[in-house]
C-alpha cells in the first residue's frame, strides 16, 4: 500500500491511497464467504458454491463491491497512523480506481486536529480578588444557620411578611378549575417567593379562616405559562420564633459549646469558601489569557457538532427537569434566539479550543495520570452529580466514558502547570499561593468544561 497526504486547510487532509490487487485476497475471500452464506444456488449446498459459480450468476463486480467495504477502513487506518495523523470523525471517501487484479485507488478527506505551536506561558498575569471574610459575612453565616432552627407557633392575627401559613389553593383557567389547580395544606413563608407570584399581597393581612382571590401566571401544570385566577384560602397562621444567640444555640445547632467558637469556624469556613472561589478565578483568567496568545483554528463540522450538543443537552436535559422549553427561557433570560445562537458558539469555541491547546500542553509537558488521581477526581464528579461513587463509576464504564475523565484530569493537570508558571495577584497587590487541592480541584472542574467538545468529536468517530 502507498499512501499520501495533502493539507487543504489548518483543520483538514486529503490522503491518497494505492492498493496493489493481492493485497485484497483477505478480503475477497471474506467477500466470497459471506455471499456464500447469503445466497442459494441449484446444485451446490450453501457455503459450498465455487467462486467461478458467484462470479457468473452474482457478476464479479459484486464481490468486488464487497470486498472493497471490508478492506477501505483497513487501509484507510493503516493510512492515518502512518502519516500520524490525528483525526476527528468520520473521512469523507471517493473511490478513483477500482481495477480487477490491478488496484484500488481511493482518497479519503478528513478533519484533523491543527497542529499548534504552545508559546511562552510564563510571563501570564492575572489579578483575582482578594480572600477577605468580613465581620459582616459572619454574621450573615451564623443568621443563616439561625433560620434553619427556627421554630413555629400558631398566632391569633392577621398575616405578616416572614409568617408561615397553611393555605388551600385552587387555579382557575377560564372559568374552569384546573384538574391538577387544586392544592390543600401547603405551607407557605410570606415573602420567599416561593409560590405563586401574587400571593404574598393576596395573604397578607388575612387571618386563619380568611379568603382571597388573585391572578397569576402558573409555573408548572398542564396549564404552565397561562394567567390564572387562584382562590387562597389561609387555614392557619404561625409565626417564626429564632432561637437566642448565645452558647445554648452553638450547642444545639453545631458541635462547638461556645458562639464565639462556632463564629470562630464559620470565619474559616467561608475563609475556605473564597479560597476556592479565588483559585476558580485564576484558573479562568489565566486560561484566558493563554487561549488569547494562541491561534486556534477549528474545524466546521465539529464546531457545528459542539453547538448542536449543547443546545440538546440544554432543551433536553437542563429546561426539561425544569419543565421548560427553548423559548420561555430565552423570555425569561431577555435574550432573542439570534443572542443565544451568538452566545451558544462563542462557548462551543471556546470549548473546542480549551481542548485543543490543553491536550497539546498535556503531551509537550508529558503528563501522565495515575489511578489514585483518576480514583480521586470519580469522587469529586459523583458527588456533584448527586450519585454514590459506586454508582457513578458504573454509569462511566457503562457509558465508555472513562477515557473522557482521564482527559479532565490530564487537562486539569496542564492547566494547572500553567497556573503555575503564571503571576497571579490579588486586589491588594499581594501574590497569591494557591493551595494545591484547590488548584487541583478547581483546574480539573475548568477542564471539564470541555466535555461537550470532546463528545461532539466522538461522536463524528
Amino acid at each position: 500500500m502507498k499512501s499520501a497526504v495533502e493539507t487543504l486547510n489548518p483543520t483538514r487532509v486529503r490522503l491518497t491511497v494505492e492498493v496493489p490487487f493481492e493485497e485484497l485476497k483477505d478480503s475477497l475471500d471474506a467477500a466470497y464467504k459471506k455471499i456464500n452464506q447469503q445466497v442459494t444456488v441449484k446444485g451446490f449446498r450453501r457455503g459450498k458454491i465455487p467462486a467461478r459459480v458467484i462470479d457468473q450468476r452474482f457478476g464479479r463486480g459484486a464481490v468486488l463491491e464487497e470486498a472493497v467495504n471490508d478492506a477501505l477502513p483497513k487501509f484507510y487506518t493503516e493510512a492515518v497512523n502512518e502519516a500520524e495523523l490525528n483525526v476527528l470523525g468520520q473521512p469523507e471517501v471517493d473511490i478513483t480506481e477500482l481495477k480487477d487484479n490491478e488496484l484500488l485507488a481511493f482518497t479519503a478527506e478528513v478533519d484533523v486536529r491543527p497542529a499548534l505551536e504552545i508559546p511562552d506561558y510564563s510571563g501570564i498575569e492575572v489579578e483575582v480578588d482578594a480572600v477577605e471574610v468580613s465581620d459582616e459575612d459572619v454574621e450573615k453565616s451564623v443568621e443563616q444557620l439561625r433560620e434553619r432552627f427556627a421554630s413555629t407557633s400558631p398566632v391569633e392575627r392577621a398575616a405578616q411578611d416572614g409568617d408561615v401559613v397553611t393555605v388551600d389553593l385552587e387555579a382557575k383557567v377560564d372559568g374552569e378549575v384546573l384538574a391538577d389547580g387544586i392544592a390543600k395544606g401547603v405551607s407557605y413563608t410570606i415573602g420567599s417567593g416561593e409560590l405563586l407570584d401574587g400571593i404574598d399581597d393576596a395573604v397578607k393581612g388575612l387571618e386563619a379562616g380568611g379568603s382571597a382571590t388573585f391572578t397569576s401566571e402558573l409555573k408548572g401544570g398542564s396549564a404552565q405559562g397561562k394567567e390564572a385566577e387562584v382562590k387562597v384560602d389561609v387555614t392557619e397562621v404561625k409565626v417564626r420564633e429564632l432561637p437566642e444567640l448565645d452558647d445554648e444555640f452553638a450547642q444545639m445547632a453545631s458541635e462547638f459549646d461556645t458562639l464565639d467558637e462556632l463564629k470562630a469556624d464559620s470565619r474559616k469556613r467561608l475563609e475556605r469558601m473564597k479560597k476556592f472561589d479565588q483559585a476558580t478565578q485564576a484558573q479562568e483568567k489565566v486560561l484566558e489569557a493563554l487561549l488569547g496568545l494562541i491561534e486556534v483554528p477549528i474545524p466546521e463540522k465539529l464546531l457545528e457538532d459542539e453547538i448542536r450538543t449543547r443546545k440538546h443537552n440544554l432543551e433536553h436535559h437542563q429546561l426539561g427537569q425544569m419543565g421548560l422549553d427553548l423559548a420561555k427561557y430565552l423570555e425569561i433570560q431577555g435574550k432573542t434566539e439570534e443572542e443565544f445562537d451568538a452566545e451558544t458558539k462563542e462557548q462551543a469555541e471556546k470549548g473546542i479550543k480549551t481542548q485543543f491547546v490543553l491536550d497539546e500542553l498535556v503531551n509537550k509537558e508529558k503528563l501522565n495520570v495515575s489511578q489514585e488521581e483518576l480514583t480521586e477526581h470519580l469522587m469529586r464528579r459523583a458527588q456533584s452529580s448527586g450519585m454514590s461513587p459506586d454508582q457513578f463509576a458504573q454509569a462511566v464504564v457503562e457509558g465508555g466514558q472513562v477515557p473522557m475523565l482521564v482527559g479532565e484530569v490530564a487537562r486539569g493537570k496542564a492547566l494547572a502547570v500553567v497556573v503555575e508558571a503564571a503571576t497571579v495577584k490579588d486586589t491588594n497587590g499581594e501574590v497569591v499561593d494557591l493551595d494545591d487541592e484547590e488548584e487541583t480541584e478547581a483546574a480539573e472542574a475548568a477542564a471539564a468544561e470541555t466535555e461537550g467538545a470532546e463528545q461532539a468529536e466522538k461522536s463524528e468517530g
